[in-house]
Order: structure tokens, then C-alpha cells, then sequence
């Protein structure tokens, strides 16, 4: 195989990975991911919300683990309300909501539609929490938006590094850039 061909393989798979990392993750699924078990009611408890999370990558992004309460911290903050409250009602949303089978891979339309769930999200929290429907959605939304910036500003500052470092060349990371923002690859706009 040539070099050449080699490279284009790498960037590709390091591409994917990087992509799969930054990963498309979402307000709605971050609420409608079931809490693991194992988890103590101490931790959910205390959201670490005294520095932002860095969203890009990390396992914990999902709004699980650590900075895992920035949601519900962010949310009560926009909905003036109180954040315990917030939390109990995604950790509601989410009991009600865990799926009754596993995901099937590779099967079309085995993904729940997202605007089914982003409308479901808001009535219930809006209903749990006393707020106004229209402020939940809004606030949602700007809050993935947010997200979804941090995620492109951590992919531009990993590219770039790469760059530099000479692991990549500059049109390789534009064209990562590029696959992301046009959704061939997670990370990007949904």
C-alpha cells in the first residue's frame, strides 16, 4: 500500500475517531441516556458545576459523570428554578423514558426521532417544573447550540495542534472540518 494511501487511511480513521470522541451527542440524548446503576445518589447529587466541563470527548459529556450536573445546572440557571429540581425531573424524564430493548446497529431507523424527543423533553420538564413550555424549548435549545460550539472550538484547537505537531497537513484538517460540519462524521451539526 503507498504512503500516500497509508496517510489518507489514517487521517480517515483518526477522523472517525476523533469525530466519534467529539461524538454528536445532544441535549435530548444526554436526557434520555439511562443513568448507570452504579451510581450513587451522592454523585448525581453534586454536579460539578464550578468550572465548565470540557465537552469534547470525554465519556462524561453525555451529562453523566464528571460535569454531568451541567446540565441541569445550565438549565436551572436559564429557568430560574432550583437545579435539584431540574435534576430530579431529567432523572425522571429519563426512568420514564429508558428504552425497552437495546439499540439494533446498522438497522435504518432504529434511532428514536430526535424532534419527537426534544418536543417530549421539554413538556415533561416544563410540566415537572412549573415553566412555560416555549422558555424550556428555548433554553434547550440555546444550550445545545452552546455545546455545540465548544465541541467546533475543541475540534479546531485538536486540528490545529495536529497540524503543527506535523501529524496532519492543513487541507487534511480542513476536510475533517469540513466532514464534521456537513455530518459525515460526529462532532458536527445534526
Amino acid at each position: 500500500m503507498s504512503k500516500t494511501k497509508r496517510i489518507t487511511l489514517g487521517v480517515a480513521a483518526g477522523a472517525l475517531a476523533l469525530g466519534a470522541g467529539l461524538g454528536a451527542t445532544s441535549i435530548a440524548t444526554a436526557a434520555t441516556t439511562p443513568t448507570p446503576s452504579a451510581t450513587s445518589s451522592a454523585d448525581s447529587a453534586t454536579p460539578d458545576t464550578a468550572t465548565p466541563p470540557d465537552r469534547g470527548g470525554r465519556p462524561g459529556a453525555h451529562g453523566h459523570g464528571p460535569g454531568g450536573g451541567q446540565i441541569a445546572a445550565e438549565l436551572a440557571t436559564k429557568l430560574g428554578v432550583d437545579e435539584a429540581k431540574v435534576t430530579e425531573a431529567l432523572k425522571a424524564f429519563r426512568e420514564a423514558n429508558k428504552p425497552t430493548t437495546p439499540p439494533t446497529e446498522g438497522m435504518e431507523g432504529s434511532k428514536p426521532d430526535r424532534t419527537a424527543q426534544d418536543a417530549a423533553l421539554a413538556k415533561s420538564l416544563a410540566e415537572a417544573l412549573g415553566v412555560d413550555e416555549a422558555k424550556v424549548t428555548s433554553a434547550l435549545e440555546e444550550i445545545r447550540a452552546t455545546a455545540q460550539e465548544e465541541r467546533a472550538a475543541a475540534l479546531k484547537t485538536k486540528l490545529d495542534k495536529a497540524v503543527t505537531d506535523g501529524k496532519l497537513t492543513q487541507a487534511e484538517a480542513d476536510a475533517v472540518t469540513k466532514a464534521v460540519e456537513a455530518g459525515v462524521i460526529g462532532g458536527g451539526g445534526r
